[in-house]
């Protein structure tokens, strides 16, 4: 007999999470390009969940590239930095904001983790399977 409390873990398909990551890669061969097409669907698709941190390029200019990406998703945050044509990726654990671990992951490592982690949500959630959808879509 099944326990009424039990926490049902959720399997995304793997065509989903693949197909996210794909999605997500598709301008990794500009990492500038990259990260400012990141952002913006991260931030588009997951609004008050992601947090982007742009910098003039020159003084007094217009010009903002994305210096920084913060994607919240429960106890697991998926930082990303940018400087000087590098990035940095990271994924964190927090509990109740207070950041337990972060540890440095490759980029790849990184891509794939938060498809996973997007996907997982989406079979959960109404609202993050919509933006799941609309990260597909753009």
């Amino acid at each position: 007999m099944a326990d009424a409390n039990a926490i049902e873990t959720v399997q995304p398909d793997d065509a989903d999470i693949d197909l996210l990551a794909a999605s997500l890669r598709s301008s990794s061969g500009d990492l500038r390009t990259f990260v400012e097409v990141l952002a913006e669907k991260l931030e588009s698709a997951l609004p008050g969940r992601v947090k982007v941190e742009r910098r003039t390029v020159r003084f007094l200019g217009k010009e903002k590239r994305v210096k920084r990406v913060e994607c919240d998703l429960g106890d697991l945050r998926y930082l990303l930095a940018s400087e000087g044509g590098a990035v940095e990726t990271r994924r964190a654990t927090a509990v109740r904001g207070v950041v337990l671990k972060s540890e440095a992951v490759p980029l790849d490592a990184w891509i794939d983790a938060l498809a996973r982690d997007l996907a997982i949500e989406a079979r959960s959630s109404e609202q993050s399977r919509v933006a799941l959808e609309q990260l597909l879509r753009n």
